[in-house]
């Protein structure tokens, strides 16, 4: 064994964390998946902006990861509304000088037969899911190409390339931010930027609770079972969260355009 190995030669030593000197905005950071991944994110060595429309959650998570020795801002925004995305933004780069890293999360769910959805549901549920993400992608990917580059995940879904019923709006919603992630990887690989969609099973949040009940409200029997079939069990948010981390880090330096199923293989059965 060569020398600098043994002794541990620093070319040879891994760093701390792997997000050691990035830097990235999170929006839906406040709770549940973005919550578990704002934490992760600062563990493994990141400076974070959390962008949310929960203000008293964003505030007790910055606060959490301040009481840890950590590094974030919080900055309240409803990311559907471009005058808000822009001032966010312009607050990241006054604060920290600029980003590398962007999870964007945010995001909510509808659980209503098709035939009974109105109009106005659509248009909330396009709001916050896909809306949100085209205007905080198109800042970030502008920012980023003259910034060097860097890496966005997008949150899909199981239901990103799967159709289930009660859920078609959300079926569509995160179809697009799906093919969003993938357009971003082809169009703007050469300007440094990867992006990939991360796209979980049913997990243990607020949101993932819900989705569960609702479905079985209508008749569905994901808690009596098909939730241990489907996945096997249910999905903790820290498992998603260390996904991200992945796809963040230069660890994944090979990886754009992907849609990473963290599901426990329900994707793979179709």
């Amino acid at each position: 064994m060569p020398n600098d190995i043994m002794n541990g030669h620093p070319s040879n030593r891994q760093p701390a964390g792997r997000l050691v000197g990035k830097t990235a905005v999170i929006t839906g950071g406040a709770a549940g998946m973005g919550g578990a991944t704002s934490l992760a994110f600062v563990r493994e060595g990141a400076r974070v902006a959390i962008l949310d429309i929960q203000k008293e959650a964003g505030e007790s998570m910055v606060k959490r990861i301040h009481e840890s020795g950590g590094i974030a801002e919080f900055i309240e925004t409803d990311v559907s509304d471009s005058v808000q995305v822009d001032k966010a933004f312009d607050r990241v780069n006054e604060v920290f000088g600029g980003y590398n890293v962007l999870f964007n999360h945010a995001g909510t769910i509808t659980v209503k037969p098709l035939h009974e959805t109105s109009e106005a549901d659509y248009e909330r549920l396009m709001n916050i899911n896909v809306r949100s993400a085209f205007l905080v992608c198109r800042r970030a990917v502008k920012e980023m190409s003259e910034n060097g580059g860097g890496s966005i995940v997008i949150t899909g879904s199981i239901a990103s390339e799967l159709g289930y019923a009660l859920e078609a709006l959300y079926c569509m919603t995160k179809g697009a931010v799906l093919q969003l992630a993938r357009s971003i990887s082809t169009e703007y690989r050469d300007r440094g930027i990867r992006c990939n969609a991360v796209c979980p099973g049913f997990v243990k949040t607020a949101h993932g609770l819900r989705e569960i009940d609702e479905l079985d409200a209508a008749g569905q029997t994901w808690e009596g079972g098909a939730l241990a079939e489907a996945q096997g069990r249910i999905c903790e948010p820290e498992e998603v969260a260390a996904a991200v981390v992945f796809l963040a880090s230069d660890e994944a330096s090979f990886i754009t355009g992907n849609a990473l199923y963290v599901d426990n293989g329900w994707y793979s059965k179709g």
